[in-house]
């Protein structure tokens, strides 16, 4: 099977301080791979590298065979919070028109085909009567899906989220993973998360990260780890990650 994302003893730091340390990763198509750890562990950061506005002080990332730079346009990100002031006055189908522009575009121009991906990409997430709405003005799971729409127009090969269900509650939360696993029959996902109790019922591994990295199939994730996470998130993802 293909390989999708391969890390090599990659490290980075800010200002001398190590954030990450000789990480080694292989993703392959299809994968469906959640990554935990605790705050300031470095998540956000592993992200950055993957969408290549960072890059590794040690090591290597390739992402489809290329450089995280120039992959990014196979790759769709959802990220954890919406991007968009809550009274600018922007439509459910203008945000996800967004997901089409080109990264130097200074107008947007968007041609027939641009409307007509953005109307499926709703569609298939089942918010296509959203369009003429205010952005501003949806709950909290409509947003969500606006926004991953925005991630999906583009038609990439590989989906990273950070936090997506972070403000949301949980039905929706559920309503959320439960589309990400219908959508992973199609696309690899990374899915940053510190709901292991929820995404550990979708997810094909786990990746524990706390400045270095330990990956685990779910079946070495048991019940007593995700009770204790819950309880002592920090300590207990330590104890999991330690290498």
């Amino acid at each position: 099977m293909t390989t999708v994302i391969k890390l090599r003893q990659v490290s980075f730091a800010y200002n001398q301080r190590l954030i990450l340390e000789d990480l080694n990763l292989e993703v392959r198509e299809k994968d469906y791979l959640a990554v935990i750890g605790p705050n300031g562990g470095g998540k956000t950061t592993l992200v950055r590298l993957l969408l290549g506005s960072l890059v590794p002080k040690k090591g290597e990332i390739e992402v489809f065979g290329v450089s995280p730079k120039k992959a990014r346009k196979w790759i769709g990100y959802v990220p954890q919070h919406g991007l968009f002031d809550q009274s600018f006055p922007v439509s459910a189908l203008e945000v996800v028109l967004m997901g089409r522009l080109h990264p130097q575009a200074f107008f947007p121009r968007y041609s027939a085909a641009d409307y007509l991906a953005a109307q499926e990409a709703m569609s298939a997430l089942g918010i296509e009567n959203l369009a003429g709405q205010r952005y501003g003005e949806l709950s909290g799971g409509q947003k969500q899906r606006v926004i991953l729409a925005r991630a999906l127009v583009a038609d990439p090969k590989l989906l990273i989220l950070d936090e997506p269900t972070a403000s949301v509650d949980s039905r929706v939360e559920q309503d959320i993973y439960e589309l990400l696993a219908d959508l992973n029959k199609k696309l690899t996902i990374i899915i940053v998360s510190h709901d292991l109790g929820f995404v550990s019922t979708y997810v094909d591994q786990v990746a524990c990260l706390n400045r270095k990295l330990a990956v685990h199939t779910v079946e070495e994730i048991s019940a007593d780890v995700v009770s204790g996470l819950y309880q002592s998130p920090v300590e207990m993802i330590e104890h999991r990650c330690a290498l």
